[in-house]
């Protein structure tokens, strides 16, 4: 990843550590971003190429939310495979949905495991446009919907359960919220790799400590596995820090409060978390 940031020296891309490139054209601010789904590594295998069609956009849109932006349009490259209708099928419904127009992409035929690749791009709604590198000690920090509720998902699609997987197959990204938000947060982004880590690197964007309360987060999570949700990641929650009393507009729950930087990024109850924080690419 050094190696690509060292390449990465236009200020649009904002050093790579933002999940998305801010470029301003003809008086618009458009953002954009890239993610990749690969199969049997961030779907399961045999997974319903509909769901995996509206996974792939959707994880996109959602770095979108993060940036407070409305989508323009995307641009899909696809691998071609067994039940190629189906994934077209699901990509027709998610477009559908955010009302995102298909603008192009690419197809190809390999062998191996299966990759799709997603292009989205937005027009900011405020400017400046949120990144991760803006909380200041002081500003409470927010969560914008429950975690773990993707990891309960994937264990019952794993294990042909019979608990809601809805959240696994089909994340919901949170574009209204974003764009209300954007005027409002200091930070932002979205939580894929799981609240801690991705706590930790608006903490270490912001040159701040991210203190964050289990009691606050206990009822965003599934009963007694906090500790799991808060490192599975895949919920595509927006998380942000700003005023106080944000929830009070917007539906937020407050999980604690930015501190100045101290000795650890992320913080837990006074204490830093133990083990590996999320997933880790």
């Amino acid at each position: 990843m050094s190696a690509l940031r060292a390449l990465a020296t236009s200020p649009e891309a904002r050093g790579l550590e933002d999940d998305a490139a801010v470029i301003e054209i003809g008086g618009e601010t458009l953002v954009l971003t890239h993610d990749t789904l690969v199969d049997g590594v961030h779907v399961l295998e045999g997974q319903d190429p509909a769901d995996i069609a509206w996974k792939l956009v959707a994880v996109n849109l959602s770095d979108l939310a993060a940036k407070g932006a409305e989508p323009v349009g995307i641009l899909v490259s696809h691998m071609l495979g067994d039940d190629d209708h189906r994934f077209i099928a699901g990509l027709r419904e998610i477009c559908e949905t955010y009302d995102v127009p298909l603008l192009g992409g690419d197809t190809v035929r390999a062998e191996g495991r299966r990759v799709w690749g997603c292009t989205a791009i937005g027009r900011a709604a405020h400017r400046p446009v949120p990144s991760r590198s803006g909380a200041t000690a002081g500003d409470t920090i927010y969560l914008g919907g429950p975690i773990g509720r993707a990891m309960t998902g994937f264990e019952s699609l794993r294990d042909d359960g019979e608990q809601d997987d809805t959240s696994y197959r089909r994340p919901t990204p949170q574009l209204e919220l974003g764009e209300k938000l954007a005027s409002l947060v200091t930070a932002m982004m979205d939580v894929s790799d799981g609240l801690l880590l991705d706590a930790s690197r608006i903490a270490h964007a912001s040159q701040v400590t991210l203190s964050l309360s289990s009691k606050a987060l206990e009822p965003l999570a599934p009963q007694g596995r906090l500790d799991e949700a808060l490192r599975w990641g895949d919920d595509y929650v927006l998380i942000c820090t700003g005023p106080a009393r944000l929830e009070a507009e917007l539906p937020l729950t407050p999980i604690g409060e930015v501190l100045p930087r101290g000795a650890a990024a992320v913080m837990l109850d006074g204490e830093p978390p133990h083990g590996d924080l999320g997933y880790t690419h």
